[in-house]
């Protein structure tokens, strides 16, 4: 009569089908490759299933293996989400906030953001995160995050979403370029200029194309990036002018010229949080405190009052 399963068995399987062979497998779960064989054959015998193939000395994963594999990855996910709903219910108790944030808020402006969030917060502890926009509102599906910013192309039903700190997108170029002795940049004074843009993919480089072409007006593009802290570092170092947020470039200021851009091109980022985020006071007191350092920063940018 076959044996009842146990989890280092499991353990060592997925190992073994996730790290590609036994030696590397008894690495991870710091066994012999002795041990790690007898666990695989074990489980083998007592499940009744051929779970691998012996090729050369090394084993490939039946589709039996494939199929029990797919069914202990999900058991493996839910356990993790367990893990992280103590976590977040955790940091609800103990005054913590987890942030994620998209590299192109990443830098200065989520410094001063959290740092002025956390003065009159001794007790709070923040964690903060640069990630994707997608794998931020991932992380807080699996209550990885309490809160995180995003860009505004993001949808995703298991999150509330609210559009934070639209603004239009403003000219950088350097403080010596010929354009900063105007106030304001328009079209025709990039035709022809060395320009930096994101890469076409994105949704500000599809936003500045299709100016661009409806003001006929041909920008020299001479650099691609894909995300802005790169874009910024280039121009400042006198490669040519683009088209952002004001809050990418935000400290910045002493090695780059912003200037009022028109017609206006809106752009807002998002914040975004668990539908059902139990850490909701904390998230809107850092929201609110988003909100001030993004006006602050457009204020003291673009000399408006």
């Amino acid at each position: 009569m076959p044996r009842q399963l146990n989890l280092r068995q499991i353990e060592a399987f997925k190992a073994v089908l996730e790290n590609g062979t036994v030696s590397r497998a008894a690495e991870l779960l710091n066994i012999s490759q002795p041990a790690m064989s007898k666990l695989i054959a074990h489980l083998e015998s007592d499940t009744g299933l051929q779970l691998f193939d012996r090729v050369k000395g090394r084993l490939a994963p039946t589709e039996h293996a494939m199929r029990l594999y797919s069914e202990i990855d999900r058991i493996f996910a839910g356990i993790r989400q367990v893990e992280n709903a103590v976590d977040a219910i955790r940091r609800e108790a103990q005054g913590r906030l987890s942030i994620g944030v998209f590299p192109a808020l990443a830098g200065s402006f989520i410094q001063r953001a959290t740092t002025g969030f956390l003065k009159h917060r001794s007790n709070v502890f923040c964690s903060v995160y640069s990630l994707s926009s997608q794998w931020v509102v991932d992380w807080l599906v699996t209550r990885k995050l309490d809160v995180g910013l995003v860009g505004s192309s993001v949808d995703n039903p298991y999150v509330t979403l609210e559009p934070l700190m639209e603004h239009p997108l403003v000219c950088i170029m350097p403080p010596d370029h010929p354009l900063a002795a105007k106030s304001l940049i328009e079209p025709q004074d990039l035709d022809q200029i060395p320009f930096v843009s994101f890469h076409p993919d994105s949704y500000i480089a599809r936003r500045v194309d299709a100016m661009f072409e409806a003001c006929k007006v041909r920008a020299q593009t001479v650099l691609v990036a894909n995300i802005t802290p790169t874009l910024c570092e280039f121009v400042a170092a006198g490669l040519g002018v683009s088209l952002v947020h004001p809050l990418t470039a935000s400290g910045l200021e002493g090695r780059l010229a912003v200037r009022r851009f028109e017609p206006e091109i809106p752009f807002n980022f998002q914040l975004c949080r668990s539908a059902d985020s139990r850490n909701a006071q904390l998230v809107e007191a850092f929201a609110h405190e988003l909100r001030s350092v993004a006006e602050q920063i457009s204020r003291s940018m673009l000399g408006t009052s």
